[in-house]
């Protein structure tokens, strides 16, 4: 488990960490939480956009590797988990 698991609930799939910091930047552009809170929502969307980053890296380093396979005609029947440690 992450530092970002271990403090926040972290969504199980992209597009939930992605409606989850869409919740957070509508409850920070309203502006009436709590100084306190303002800042934990603040770290909790920094945390979820590092997470998704992360994702959307490895979705792009899987994309490059089909197309060049898809180049030189060769099949790739594995699963492409490339240092990602679940």
């Amino acid at each position: 488990m992450s530092s970002a698991e271990d403090k926040f609930e972290v969504p199980a799939s992209f597009e939930g960490r992605i409606e989850r910091l869409e919740e957070i930047v509508q409850q920070l552009e309203e502006g009436e939480a709590p100084l306190e809170t303002s800042l934990l929502l603040f770290e909790e969307g920094i945390q979820l956009a590092k997470v998704c980053q992360v994702q959307l890296e490895e979705a792009k380093q899987r994309v490059q590797v089909l197309l060049e396979a898809a180049e030189d005609g060769t099949v790739i029947s594995e699963d492409y988990k490339a240092g990602r440690e679940d």
